[in-house]
């Protein structure tokens, strides 16, 4: 059954740890990632944008797919089902739908504004008994077209949307998505100090988790940091594997040509990565 994130994400955040979310795109990264978090025995959140939401022809579909898999994998750690960058409308969408959590990206609109979507959205959660993430400062990079350059969130306006009673807080601490630039600066650990300082016992949410260094990755979950996105580095593995596969002819020999066949070292290479980023945040035996 899927749960809310709330309960995983405050016990990370007292243990010093953090749950990997793993964004979706299909059936095999949706059994990939739930295998290896049963493996690991790890939490796990399954994150769903609102461009994978339609490629995997609606958010129902989605909910389907991933209630059956729970039952049919038997799969007995938490797993929450959440919606990754939603806007105002997405989210009551996923609401109807059955995802036990949602972010809401208020980012770009006023703070006033931002304010007063997130206090309604948060009664709604309340009231189902779900989970929801807020976004402060955008996060850069590039998300399902939305570029933004890795700015860093006003502590105080952290506060802010914190204090309206939100489940976890993503605040841009100089992170992007998608590849890192060569130029790239790194994490303001000032900037999540500050935040953290104002915040309290909230979890923080990283975006952006690839290509972040390991060390900033630790030093990020001793500052208050209980959930990291991950979306591009599994996308990566998954791409060279599938490469490799078609380079070396092998889906010309025999029924090489079976998708079964074609896309399995694919998902293998993704469950290699969950398996290195649930190690890495030390999700481990956490379920």
């Amino acid at each position: 059954m899927l749960v809310s994130a709330k309960e995983m994400l405050t016990k990370a955040k007292a243990g010093k740890y953090a749950v990997g979310q793993f964004n979706i795109n299909n059936l095999e990264w949706t059994k990939a990632i739930l295998q290896t978090a049963q493996e690991l025995n790890s939490p796990v959140i399954l994150g769903v944008s609102e461009g994978a939401g339609k490629y995997m022809c609606g958010y129902k579909t989605i909910v389907g797919m991933v209630n059956g898999m729970l039952e049919e994998l038997k799969i007995t750690v938490p797993v929450a089902l959440h919606l990754d960058h939603g806007s105002y409308d997405a989210c009551y969408k996923c609401i109807e739908a059955g995802f036990s959590s949602i972010m809401f990206d208020g980012s770009h609109y006023p703070i006033e504004e931002n304010v007063a979507k997130t206090t309604e959205l948060i009664k709604v959660c309340a009231e189902k008994g779900m989970s929801l993430e807020a976004e402060v400062g955008s996060i850069g990079g590039e998300e399902d077209g939305v570029i933004g350059m890795g700015e860093c969130a006003d502590p105080n306006e952290c506060k802010m949307i914190a204090d309206l009673g939100v489940t976890m807080l993503a605040a841009g601490i100089g992170n992007i998505h998608g590849k890192y630039p060569a130029n790239w600066a790194g994490l303001s650990f000032e900037t999540l100090d500050a935040i953290q300082q104002q915040t309290g016992d909230m979890p923080l949410v990283l975006h952006g988790g690839t290509g972040i260094p390991a060390d900033m990755i630790k030093k990020a979950i001793s500052l208050g940091v209980a959930k990291i996105n991950v979306n591009t580095e599994c996308q990566l593995a998954f791409a060279a594997a599938t490469r490799t596969y078609i380079e070396e002819g092998k889906d010309l020999v025999g029924k090489g040509f079976d998708p079964r066949k074609v896309l399995a070292p694919g998902v293998e290479a993704i469950k290699a990565t969950v398996k290195e980023k649930m190690e890495l945040f030390g999700s481990v035996n956490k379920a």
